[in-house]
């Protein structure tokens, strides 16, 4: 019986990440258009920013913009892209001395594995190490991509996921984490916690990431399940929100604009 469950549930969850696959697919186009043309259109719609003197975060690149990110000191490229929504090919990149890392990743409702976030958060450290800059880029710049900056924050510069999600959205307003991607930041955090942990001396030498027990959204208490975890900060909407992006979100006339309306 148990059995029988655990393949029903596999096959469902085949099927739903097919379905996905397909729309991801099919949006790609539509979406990247809608995506460049507000780039031109609203100056705060930055293709990349800098999240600071060595990582820049944004949308996929075309190959006009390879010039434009080696000037910028560009010596290394994530690519968290499927195949299909890659537009440079590895080979232009290494003409230009850039190392290209590319994990690829299925849009919408999934994040990199914890392997493949080490992978990637290592090859950043190498190149922030010898004073070179890193672009970590998925279609929109705003939840694959954001979820390894967010995770080689927590390992490198010792924040908190909930920390470096702000810290990393006063940079970019628009990052937007779905649940499965913010929950591969707390298991990411958890492990570089317990990995801090197990090799600190007696003396107490390192020091594990402080943890903000206000009892905001998204933080990590140490020791809880992911289940007792409150809600992350801007985390994943519902399937047909989140393919909304075609479309601009409403503003009332003398309204400000909502933090909603800022990450559409």
């Amino acid at each position: 019986m148990a059995a029988t469950e655990s393949a029903g549930r596999r096959r469902q969850r085949k099927a739903k990440e097919a379905a996905v696959g397909a729309a991801a697919r099919a949006l790609f186009y539509p979406t990247l258009l809608y995506n460049v043309v507000r780039s031109k259109v609203q100056a705060e719609f930055r293709w990349w920013d800098e999240v600071d003197q060595f990582i820049l975060l944004g949308a996929v690149p075309f190959r006009r913009d390879v010039p434009r990110l080696q000037k910028l000191g560009v010596h290394g490229v994530v690519t968290l892209n499927e195949p299909f929504e890659t537009l440079v090919p590895s080979s232009m990149y290494q003409s230009r001395g850039i190392d290209h890392l590319v994990i690829p990743t299925r849009d919408y409702m999934f994040a990199p594995s914890l392997v493949d976030i080490s992978q990637a958060v290592d090859f950043i450290h190498r190149n922030t190490s010898l004073g070179r800059m890193t672009y970590i880029h998925c279609k929109a710049g705003r939840g694959r991509s954001t979820t390894i900056v967010l995770c080689y924050m927590v390992k490198y510069k010792n924040m908190t996921p909930t920390a470096a999600f702000e810290y990393v959205r006063s940079k970019r307003t628009r990052v937007l984490l779905t649940r499965s991607q913010w929950r591969v930041v707390q298991e990411f955090s958890t492990k570089v916690v317990g990995a801090a942990a197990s090799s600190s001396s007696p003396s107490g030498d390192v020091v594990p990431m402080t943890e903000d027990v206000s009892g905001s959204p998204g933080v990590i208490k140490e020791g809880a399940s992911l289940s007792s975890h409150e809600r992350p900060p801007r985390q994943g909407q519902p399937m047909m929100k989140m393919l909304s992006c075609l479309l601009p979100s409403p503003v009332r006339s003398g309204d400000p604009p909502s933090h909603a309306d800022l990450h559409t």
